[in-house]
């Protein structure tokens, strides 16, 4: 939920539009073309100098990264041959002989890489490497060897080295001493430790590395359980901090608690102690953890959260006590424990009391977002009581003071719909507006503009929509990294541009904005989409003020929504919708709530793939199909089950895409109850009604998945979300 506001005009970029003089179409119409043209403002006639500039031009190599080596063969060898541009002369013959020692051919790859290093220099070291292996591939070993030396002398401190190290170490294990005393952090040192690991499992020394350099690798954890289980005794409180909040990271709560039991005594982690064991069900243990993080340290942040966690863990009167200490002296945690102060008092029948806790809440700590969750409260109990002004009230203060609530978007659009059940059409209509300037990437952003009679679908007819999208051919640049490690990613080389980023990590157990974002990046280009879509959400869940304030800057950006809201599967995807007669945004847009486009995901309940069918729906439905062998981890089967699916829950409904999400999520029988039991012909009231928090949440992700998708690729959407400003919001409630 948003944090700040967004104006709308993000989606031109900073000096150009949304970067469309690279874009190519999903479904391109004249119109698509045109919008395309007006917006093309990119000069590039201008001159240039710097070398980071010229490497971000456009260019004819950079269209082929993505084509398969033997498709684009023939396209870069006349590049190579009797390209426009040097750059492009020498990004051609770089990658004809990557592609070349993929397929065992050094001798051709060296002619490609013969005097590269001084026309490319951005990634000379990388051609040393290259070239190096080209030579090893046609035997002419002693040659692998100079050159690779050659690249330690040249390069002694790039990162590159340490692949230069564990080449030549292969033959001489003092390079591979060397890689692991200069390199640790880099992911061939890794490696080089694996293999001695392999060979002398009992060295807890290098175990420790991988513990410290990559915390969240694959398998780290079983080196964590192997250095607890086989070598505990020899830790050190430090070792075991580090191996406590690796567990923590990957949510081994169980483990977490057992090693920060043993780590050096710090506020966090002693509140992550406590924490663990709560989250682990060892509630005692937990409450005397808790305990122990107050007594020791008294005064730190933690411990304020720390007496809360507390609070819920007691009987009310002593959950009560805990909750006046963070009154009165954690201003941080104070708001949210008023609220939870104020709770327990109704529990009490001490109405006095709970209504000084919420007074004092709104008048102390009137823009939190524990004011606005009661705030909200109150507005929805005015409302179902028939009380629309009230609601009105109550909801406004929502908008006008807690501008950054995740409740604004929701509270903001309320205050139209009553508007509009009062008779009070321009007030209505200013809500929306507001709504759709503010929060523009909100489910509720969709249904203001819904409201406004935008064409983007409402709940009837969303599943005949195709919408017309634009998408770059490009995909987002990193933010993070080496000018030689933005270029290996231009160049579609995303495995090496993967192990440099790793390495050029400072602290990859604290990454800053740029470095979280760029990893995103990396993990979508190497298909993992979960791990990077992810990486990118997540970045809204920083609490420090520079480190929020750099998110806000790069969701300005066009290529943080790029990454968000991304496109994998989707030829296979706009196939079986076409057959489907669905809208294939809607699907895509489910897919990414459903599994984040993973292909072998399975949800607690057995649910498997891209769209999450269960292997009993999926074997009903294959006989419906008289499909007699499908994987439902393969995306095509996934995609035609699913769909098949999805268009039966639309039949079901006459149509109606909410009742028909509703069902895919929580089944039809109980979306056949809600229909009975709540008789209401407003769709806006039936997804609030929803009883099941999981389907209420389901049914505006999927939604708000969908409006995303269409602001961020619609040039029709885009244009009139660009003519919002944010304009004062005060319509009268009286």
């Amino acid at each position: 939920m948003p944090k700040q506001r967004i104006n709308p005009t993000y989606l031109l970029g900073g000096s150009g539009a949304l970067l469309l003089a690279l874009l190519g179409s999903v479904w391109l119409n004249p119109q698509a073309v045109d919008w395309i043209e007006q917006r093309t403002s990119l000069d590039l006639g201008s001159e240039r100098t710097s070398h980071s500039e010229e490497l971000d031009r456009p260019s004819a190599v950079l269209n082929l990264t993505t084509l398969p080596a033997q498709e684009r063969e023939s396209q870069l060898k006349e590049i190579a041959s009797s390209g426009k541009s040097a750059l492009d002369r020498s990004r051609a013959r770089y990658l004809l002989a990557s592609d070349l020692i993929k397929k065992y051919e050094g001798g051709p790859a060296l002619r490609q890489l013969e005097g590269l290093e001084d026309k490319y220099p951005v990634l000379a070291p990388y051609i040393l490497l290259k070239r190096g292996r080209a030579y090893e591939l046609t035997n002419e070993t002693q040659q692998a060897t100079e050159t690779w030396q050659k690249l330690l002398e040249t390069y002694p401190q790039s990162p590159i080295a340490a692949e230069a190290l564990y080449k030549l170490g292969q033959s001489n294990p003092k390079y591979w001493d060397r890689a692991i005393a200069q390199f640790p952090q880099h992911p061939r040192t890794h490696d080089i430790i694996g293999e001695r690991l392999k060979k002398n499992p009992k060295q807890p020394q290098l175990m420790l590395l991988l513990v410290k350099y990559d915390p969240d690798g694959e398998g780290s954890n079983a080196i964590r359980d192997r250095l607890v289980k086989e070598f505990g005794k020899q830790l050190k409180p430090e070792d075991w901090s580090m191996i406590a909040a690796g567990y923590w990271k990957t949510a081994e709560y169980k483990k977490a608690a057992q090693a920060y039991a043993k780590a050096t005594p710090t506020p966090e982690s002693a509140y992550r102690l406590a924490r663990s064991l709560q989250l682990s069900d060892k509630i005692e243990e937990a409450k005397k953890a808790y305990q122990q993080l107050i007594q020791r340290f008294p005064n730190a942040e933690e411990t304020g959260l720390g007496l809360r966690r507390l609070a819920s863990l007691s009987k009310t009167q002593e959950a009560i006590k805990y909750l006046d200490r963070v009154t009165n002296k954690f201003p941080k945690e104070t708001p949210e424990a008023l609220l939870e102060k104020a709770k327990l008092f109704d529990t009490l029948n001490n109405q006095k009391a709970a209504s000084q806790a919420r007074q004092k809440l709104l008048s102390q700590y009137a823009k939190s977002d524990a004011a606005a969750e009661y705030r909200w409260q109150v507005a929805q109990q005015y409302a179902d009581a028939g009380e629309l002004v009230k609601a009105w009230q109550w909801a406004q203060s929502i908008a006008t003071n807690n501008a950054e609530s995740p409740l604004a978007p929701k509270a903001t659009f309320w205050i139209g719909k009553w508007a509009q059940q009062l008779g009070r059409q321009q007030d209505a209509k200013a809500a929306f507006e507001h709504v759709l300037a503010r929060h523009p990437q909100s489910y509720y952003a969709w249904r203001a503009a819904v409201l406004l009679g935008w064409n983007v679908g409402n709940f009837n007819n969303v599943r005949q929509m195709q919408p017309t999208l634009v998408k770059p051919t490009l995909r987002p640049m990193p933010t993070a990294g080496s000018e030689t490690f933005q270029e290996l990613y231009r160049l579609g080389l995303n495995d090496e541009a993967w192990t440099l980023f790793r390495a050029e990590v400072r602290d990859p157990w604290k990454l800053t904005v740029d470095e979280q974002f760029t990893k995103g990046l990396l993990k979508l280009a190497q298909g993992k989409h979960l791990q990077g879509i992810n990486n990118v959400g997540t970045l809204r869940d920083r609490k420090d003020p520079q480190d929020r304030s750099q998110w806000q800057a790069l969701r300005q950006k066009p290529e943080y929504w790029y990454a968000l809201f991304p496109f994998p599967f989707y030829q296979s995807i706009l196939s079986w919708s076409q057959q489907r007669q669905l809208n294939p945004v809607l699907v895509t847009s489910l897919i990414r709530q459903e599994s984040r486009f993973e292909t072998d995901i399975r949800s607690p309940v057995g649910a498997v793939g891209l769209m999450q069918v269960m292997p009993k729906t999926g074997e009903w439905i294959a006989k419906q199909l008289q499909l007699k062998e499908y994987s439902l981890t393969d995306p095509q089967d996934n995609i035609k089950l699913g769909t098949w699916y999805l268009d039966h829950t639309h039949q079901e409904y006459d149509n109606n895409s909410l009742l028909a999400i509703a069902s895919y999520n929580a089944g039809p029988g109980n979306v056949a109850q809600w229909l009975e039991r709540y008789r209401t012909s407003d769709p806006d009231v039936f997804v609030e009604k929803i009883p099941f928090r999981e389907t209420k949440g389901y049914v505006e992700s999927v939604f708000g998945n969908y409006w995303n998708y269409l602001r961020i690729y619609d040039p029709e959407i885009a244009n009139l979300l660009a003519q919002y400003t944010n304009q004062p919001f005060n319509p009268r409630s009286n």
